[in-house]
């Protein structure tokens, strides 16, 4: 088996006036994260190997996580990816349990795209910032993925976490 986190940056801060690939996180996006990464060590579901967006706000999502040390590629390409961007990167993972942390509207397409059936959760079509879902997959080889292959395990928001 394996396990797929697929998560959306942490809400990024619009007032920096910066361009979009260097836009950190805001306030509320940094508390996020944090919980995000809470919330992953609580269900004992932490990842091996990290893919991860180029872009600012993806790294501080990273980092605000506090997984510790795990392999980490960061990649141009999956800066505003488009969802077959996505699964050719996963088809290339090589852990266990691969977190890919990127961007939206690619994201959110992918998630709804690689899962049989979502979960029963009134945000997951719109897969707001840092919304995250955990699926798995019944094959030993990343590049046997295809879409609509993975089982929901699980799914979270961060306002569902902050309240």
């Amino acid at each position: 088996m394996k396990r797929l986190i697929l998560m959306r940056h942490a809400k990024s801060d619009w007032s920096v006036g910066m361009p979009d690939h260097a836009r950190p996180l805001n306030a509320r996006g940094r508390k996020s994260a944090e919980a995000l990464g809470d919330w992953l060590r609580a269900q004992d579901i932490l990842p091996d190997q990290v893919l991860c967006s180029s872009a600012a706000r993806t790294r501080e999502t990273l980092d605000l996580l506090n997984l510790g040390e795990v392999m980490t590629r960061f990649e141009d390409r999956l800066y505003l990816a488009a969802p077959a961007t996505l699964l050719k990167g996963l088809q290339g993972a090589s852990g266990e349990t691969v977190l890919i942390l990127a961007h939206n509207p690619g994201i959110g397409d992918f998630a709804q795209g690689i899962v049989e059936r979502g979960p029963d959760h009134p945000k997951f079509g719109a897969y707001p910032t840092g919304a995250t879902l955990v699926a798995d997959f019944e094959t030993g080889d990343w590049s046997d993925v295809r879409m609509g292959s993975a089982r929901c395990h699980a799914f979270a928001v961060p306002r569902d976490l902050l309240t």
